[in-house]
């Protein structure tokens, strides 16, 4: 009618009734269509909160429950369950987007718990049926808990990382920490890798559901976040889901002890005795994250835990204000991981500002679609920042591997090329900064004490002794140096130490935290370079005065990769004939003496 009316009315010349007839009935008609858009919304709602329901249902009753062995882990995706799944899907997608924020953690767990084996195990498991390797390789051995927590493929099976054996070894962790005592917290930290997010979320789940209470960041954050929050909650442990630098289709759980430091060998073994007594499928206990966080035993870490920690790294600066003035320029890369806030902040606060993020590695993506191997050692994933390095003629690229923990540089050379600095040659570096600097403030301790491992450079002993440091060499892997930190610590002597590093580019300046730190390594890499550029000097030729003084010391590292059961076997059977059989010669040298080191 409103058509009819307004088209008559122009055609005979009335424009004017035309028009406001047109007006009422367009303004009714939107009225109308914003009442069906409303009624059909509700609608959607209702539908939505009732597929989650049955999706919940069906979690609960179904598939979960049938799974005891391979054959019934297969169950978890029947065809039943699994179509159900993939409905289940969408439905979490909308509720995520439309339910308030506790019943979307709601949703989460569901999604993440038996949709997630529906959805994503499922399709694996069928492919392998029949393919004796392919299941032995994932169900003929568990991942073996030790000292530095899990590490393994992402997938299904006892050997390989998936909610079910995050579950597991958060089980055991809780049963350990049960006979503890103190304070009864956990905390929790994780990085950019895939599913980092959702095995953080799951072990807080099962920490919960066990009485325990956890600390938990509410986004990514490194290693060294997770050590020293574990310290400033008093916690009893502390778990940081991460694989480091390996490829993407990997990610792993470390377990930490109370001092923030990587679990003792004793601890670990408790802790590993108390999950082969828990069923990967039904032996965890687990409530949602929503009710962990309505029983207040799940609360985010607080600001005033990431302030403390900013400060206490800050405060390790050497030679504090110099980067305000230095006008140092930089290329830095966080490998698409955990790196970025922590890292641009600690630099800002010290006055760098001249900051230029590779942006295909800005901001998180597990899949590290940039580089197969988000590793700081190697030429491949410092290649983007390399070629912005030149492009904007930046003193120094800098890169942290994804969880933070360790920190690659290439160093501007005179002809305006980069070159890249070894492990050892930056620990050498920063060591002979930190001495030398330290001694001009007056800031250094009586009795100072550094340490490294034993593969890392000698270089580095005989810088310490110019410097009238003592070198501590204990066996590889930082929670060694995190142990030397405790010892002084217990001694009432912890401010002697000034610096730990290994060759695989992991530092240390402080007692802060006890596990490497990219964080600080980066400030202290960058508050060197700004040093040399203020006097005129650079890294590469400070390397170059170190090597006339000491000797020139070559190092180099091959790695090798043993993957599945079968490189797990291989590794064993070469270790043990190391063993039973010890080198008699190493390149036509022989072996004149042997020290065999016990832990």
């Amino acid at each position: 009618p409103a058509v009819a009316s307004w088209g008559k009315g122009w055609y005979n010349g009335e424009k004017t009734g035309g028009d406001e007839d047109m007006k009422k009935y367009i303004a009714w008609l939107l009225i109308a269509v914003l009442a069906a858009a409303a009624v059909t919304f509700g609608v959607l709602w209702q539908s939505a909160l009732r597929n989650h329901s049955d999706l919940e249902m069906l979690a609960r009753t179904g598939a979960s429950e049938a799974c005891t062995r391979f054959s019934d882990f297969r169950k978890l995706g029947d065809d039943g369950d699994y179509w159900g799944g993939v409905a289940a899907f969408h439905t979490f997608q909308q509720a995520h987007i439309l339910l308030t924020e506790g019943t979307s953690q709601a949703a989460d767990r569901v999604f993440c718990s038996e949709v997630y084996g529906a959805l994503l195990l499922k399709p694996e498991l069928a492919k392998v049926e029949g393919n004796d390797d392919e299941i032995k390789d994932r169900f003929a051995v568990a991942l073996k808990f030790g000292t530095a927590g899990l590490r393994g493929v992402l997938g299904a099976g006892t050997n390989r990382m998936n909610i079910y054996v995050v579950r597991q070894a958060t089980q055991g962790l809780a049963n350990w920490v049960k006979t503890q005592g103190g304070s009864q917290t956990v905390a929790i930290s994780y990085d950019s890798r895939i599913k980092s997010d959702l095995f953080a979320k799951t072990a807080a789940e099962v920490l919960a559901a066990n009485g325990i209470k956890v600390r938990i960041y509410s986004a990514l954050m490194p290693v060294p976040a997770l050590s020293f929050a574990t310290r400033y909650y008093n916690c009893n442990a502390g778990i940081m889901v991460t694989a480091s630098h390996n490829p993407a289709k990997y990610n792993g759980y470390k377990a930490y002890g109370p001092d923030g430091c990587q679990m003792t060998d004793d601890a670990a073994a408790i802790v590993y005795d108390e999950i082969q007594k828990t069923d990967v499928l039904t032996g965890a206990k687990y409530i949602s994250f929503a009710e962990g966080v309505e029983q207040g035993l799940i609360r985010f870490v607080g600001d005033d835990c990431k302030k403390a920690l900013y400060d206490a790294i800050e405060a390790r600066q050497v030679r504090p204000g110099l980067c305000k003035t230095a006008g140092l320029k930089l290329v830095y890369s966080p490998l698409n991981g955990s790196g970025l806030v922590p890292v641009t902040h600690v630099l800002n606060d010290m006055g760098i500002t001249d900051i230029t993020i590779v942006p295909e590695q800005e901001y998180p993506n597990g899949y590290f679609t940039t580089c197969s191997y988000p590793n700081p050692e190697i030429f491949e994933a410092l290649k983007l920042g390399l070629e912005l390095a030149t492009k904007t003629g930046a003193d120094l690229m800098l890169a942290t591997d994804p969880d933070a923990d360790r920190v690659g540089i290439a160093m501007k050379c005179p002809d305006g090329s980069y070159e890249l600095v070894s492990g050892n040659e930056m620990g050498a570096l920063l060591l002979d900064y930190i001495c030398a600097g330290r001694i001009e403030k007056g800031t250094m301790p009586k009795d100072p004490v550094a340490v490294k491992s034993i593969v890392s450079t000698p270089l580095a002993d005989a810088i310490a002794a110019h410097y009238g440091v003592e070198m501590r060499s204990v066996l590889t892997g930082f929670k060694w140096i995190g142990d030397q930190i405790a010892n002084l610590e217990a001694a009432g002597e912890v401010d002697r130490f000034i610096f730990g590093f290994e060759e695989s580019y992991g530092y240390l300046a402080g007692p802060y935290v006890r596990d490497k730190d990219a964080v600080i390594g980066s400030m202290l890499i960058c508050e060197m370079a700004a040093y040399y550029r203020s006097i005129g000097s650079s890294i590469k030729q400070r390397l170059e005065e170190i090597y006339a003084q000491y000797g020139r010391y070559l190092n180099k590292v091959d790695s090798f990769e043993f993957p599945g059961l079968t490189g797990m076997e291989k590794m064993a059977s070469i270790m043990q004939k190391l063993r039973d059989e010890p080198l008699t010669e190493l390149a036509g040298h022989k072996v004149v003496k042997l020290s065999l080191i016990h832990i």
